[in-house]
C-alpha cells in the first residue's frame, strides 16, 4: 500500500549544489578579498583554457597563497556553482589554516615527547581524514600530514567529522609526501608504514620513539615510492575473514597501540 506521507526520493545529483556551497567562493571579487584577508584557500577551480589575464593574475596569487589549482570545464564549474555566477573560478576556503612541519615538530618538543605523527598518503574521503584527526588528536599525536594534490584538504565535511579536532591538531600539507618523508627521517623520526603483507607485525613493533604512521590510499593503500621510504612495514593482525580495515580504523589501531607502549614506558 503506498504511504501518503513517505517522502519523494530525491536524485543525488539534486543534492550536488547544496553539498558543494559549503565552504566555497564563488567569483573573482570574492576570491581577491578572502586572499586580502589571509583566508586559507584549500583549492581554485579555474576555467580550462581560459586566456583572461586577470583571471590568470587571480589565479597566480592563489597558487602563491598555497592553494592548489585545478583547472575545470566551464560545464563542471556550473553544476557546483549554487548561484551560476562564478565568473570561472570557485574556490574552496580550508576549515583550518594549514600548519607547518616544523610546527608539528616543536609541538612534541613543547611537550617534551618524542614525536608522534600521521601521514595521510593520498587520502580520498573526507569522513575518513575527519576520523584520522579526531583520534590523532584524542591518542596525543602531535600532528597530521598530508599532499597538496590527490588529496582531500581540510574541508568542512572533514573539520566537522573531526568533531573539532581540527581546532587543536595542527594538519600541515605539503608538495611532496615522500620528500618530506625524508626530512624527517633526517630529523631523526622513525617512518612506518602499514601495509597488510608486512613482516613486522604490530605488537612486535616499537612505537615508543620519535615515530610518523603512514596510512596509505583507500582503495590502492601507499604507493610505491613512500611505500619504499618508510623505515618499517607494519601488518595489523586480522582474525577475521575480511583482508583489510579502513583506512580511519587501521590509523586509530596503529595510534592507540603508540599510545599504550608510551603510557607504559613513562610508568616504568
Amino acid at each position: 500500500m503506498k504511504r501518503e506521507n513517505q517522502p519523494k526520493t530525491r536524485n543525488p545529483r539534486e543534492l550536488a549544489p547544496l553539498e558543494l556551497s559549503e565552504g566555497l567562493i564563488e567569483g573573482r571579487n570574492a576570491l581577491t578579498e578572502a586572499l586580502k584577508s589571509g583566508r586559507a584557500i584549500d583549492k581554485v577551480y579555474v576555467a580550462d583554457g581560459s586566456t583572461d589575464r586577470s583571471l590568470a593574475r587571480l589565479t597566480a596569487l592563489a597558487k602563491e597563497a598555497g592553494a592548489v589549482i585545478v583547472p575545470t570545464d566551464r560545464r563542471k564549474l556550473d553544476q557546483m556553482s549554487p548561484t551560476g555566477a562564478h565568473q570561472g573560478v570557485i574556490a574552496a576556503v580550508a576549515a583550518h589554516d594549514y600548519a607547518s612541519v616544523d610546527d608539528i615538530l616543536a609541538l612534541a618538543e613543547s611537550r617534551g615527547e618524542p614525536p608522534l605523527i600521521v601521514i595521510c598518503d593520498e587520502l580520498s574521503d573526507p569522513h575518513n581524514l575527519g576520523a584520522i584527526l579526531r583520534t590523532a588528536e584524542c591518542a596525543g599525536a602531535h600532528g597530521v600530514i598530508i599532499p597538496k594534490r590527490r588529496s582531500v584538504g581540510l574541508t568542512a565535511v572533514v573539520a566537522k567529522t573531526s568533531a573539532g579536532a581540527v581546532e587543536y591538531l595542527p594538519v600541515a600539507r605539503v608538495s611532496n609526501i615522500h620528500q618530506t618523508i625524508l626530512t624527517l627521517k633526517e630529523r631523526g623520526v622513525w617512518v612506518y608504514g602499514t601495509a597488510a603483507d608486512a613482516d613486522s607485525g604490530l605488537y612486535r613493533t616499537d612505537l615508543t620513539g620519535p615515530s610518523a604512521i603512514v596510512i596509505g590510499n583507500e582503495g590502492e593503500g601507499m604507493s610505491k615510492l613512500v611505500r619504499e621510504s618508510c623505515d618499517v612495514l607494519v601488518s595489523i593482525p586480522l582474525m577475521g575473514k575480511i583482508s583489510s580495515l579502513n583506512a580511519s580504523a587501521a590509523a586509530a589501531v596503529m595510534l592507540y597501540e603508540a599510545l599504550r607502549q608510551r603510557t607504559t614506558e613513562r610508568h616504568r
